[in-house]
């Protein structure tokens, strides 16, 4: 009943994504998050352990939540009728996947490049990314988004998919409550140096192995949308650890092998500059068109995730 209802919830999301009046479940964690962090901070001792405690607090409790209360919604839907556990599983796993929304977003890039130029695509990025974007070129801007695609196909789609298979809505909502953390706390500012340094290893542990499968994925939708697998295969292999973080550079990795483009390098964020590694070679310049190409690959991979998700649970 489970994996139907995943199944059920998955084409839910290819089919209507997020539409803007309806409640979504990541604006109550967000809500949440807030509410907590004021509480948790004024509880604990105001030095660097007091504010780490106070942010382990956070990262167990949130997440634990989540998944208690979407059992108990299941479980007490299940007293009422068997199938209206499964319309509230599915419909719970159709708000925890983020495929169709990934790709309205990114695509919304690629046509501003073709409605208003430069200047409107770089208002376009700039709402899924947190670089400053005042400063790209038409290459920059792409990057931007290509990156976006291929890091949020993993901890957008596939580690999702992963956790609702393995523990249907309840541990994908717990999932989804450790990556909205992640986003909001799981800085290395002096805000939330501390504070979110729980948030942000547990993000790192439950998207290791999502990461690396959503990886592995890539370089097979590589090979059925007519890219290059062979050189995603090769770039993952040699680039997949060029980034801090040790699961972003995974898909980013193969995604720009089988584009044959550069991602990654030096970036400005809140006016500072970073330095950071390149992944991939520029075999060509990227281009506005690479944004669609590399949605493609992403829905690939999340069909082929689905698929081989479907057969492992019909096995076991």
């Amino acid at each position: 009943m489970t994996i139907l209802a995943v199944a059920a919830g998955f084409a839910a999301d290819l089919a209507f994504g997020d539409p803007r009046w309806l409640p979504h479940p990541v604006v109550a964690m967000g809500r949440a998050i807030t509410w907590a962090e004021g509480r948790l901070r004024g509880a604990f001792p105001q030095t660097s352990a007091g504010t780490h405690a106070a942010g382990l607090v956070l990262a167990v409790a949130l997440p634990l939540a989540c998944g208690l209360l979407t059992w108990g919604i299941l479980h007490l839907c299940g007293m009422v009728h068997s199938g209206l556990r499964f319309v509230a599983e599915a419909w719970a796993s159709y708000q925890i996947l983020a495929a169709c929304e990934l790709r309205r977003q990114s695509l919304a890039v690629a046509r501003a490049f073709s409605k208003g130029g430069l200047v409107a695509a770089r208002e376009a990025v700039g709402l899924i990314v947190g670089r400053d974007t005042s400063v790209l070129d038409e290459q920059g801007v792409a990057r931007a988004a290509v990156e976006t695609v291929a890091e949020n196909a993993s901890d957008g789609v596939i580690a999702p998919l992963f956790y609702l298979m393995i523990g249907g809505a309840p541990l994908g909502m717990a999932y989804k409550a450790v990556n909205t953390l992640d986003s909001m706390v799981g800085y290395k500012n002096e805000r939330y140096l501390h504070f979110g340094r729980a948030a942000a290893k547990l993000d790192d542990i439950a998207n290791y192995l999502p990461s690396r499968i959503a990886a592995l994925l890539w370089v097979a939708a590589a090979a059925l949308t007519g890219n290059d697998a062979r050189s995603a295969w090769r770039i993952w292999r040699r680039d997949r650890r060029n980034h801090a973080s040790p699961n972003s550079a995974q898909t980013e990795s193969a995604c720009a092998g089988a584009l044959n483009v550069q991602l990654a390098g030096p970036a400005y964020y809140f006016g500072e500059y970073y330095k950071k590694p390149t992944i991939g070679d520029a075999v060509r310049p990227i281009e506005p068109e690479d944004i669609c190409r590399a949605n493609r690959m992403m829905y690939a991979e999340s069909l082929l995730a689905l698929a081989l998700g479907l057969v492992i649970r019909g096995i076991l």
